[in-house]
């Protein structure tokens, strides 16, 4: 796999929604026995892991977004600049 180099912020917001928009479509289709399924992670036929589906989509996926938006939210605050909500009002918009 050759991954895509982004050329602008443009490029960038329209393949992560682009993604967004499909990865929403896949999981709402799911069913609850498709998400019990097996998922393994491998990489030139090595295994590295082993779990169901839905153990994929909110310990590897889910929590690994929501560690990101912390890293991203203590890097913002560090450089001086207003923390944007994320889970609701946030001490730098002023509503609180």
């Amino acid at each position: 796999m050759q991954p895509t180099v982004m050329t602008s912020r443009k490029q960038l917001l329209e393949i992560f929604d682009k993604n967004v928009g499909a990865a929403r479509a896949a999981i709402s289709k799911a069913s609850d026995e498709d998400m019990h399924k097996t998922f393994t992670l491998l990489n030139g036929g090595k295994t590295f892991f082993s779990m169901p589906r839905i153990e994929v989509l909110r310990g590897m996926i889910l929590n690994h977004v929501i560690h990101h938006r912390g890293q991203l939210s203590v890097y913002l605050r560090m450089n001086k600049v207003p923390v944007p909500s994320i889970y609701g009002p946030s001490g730098d918009e002023g509503s609180m």
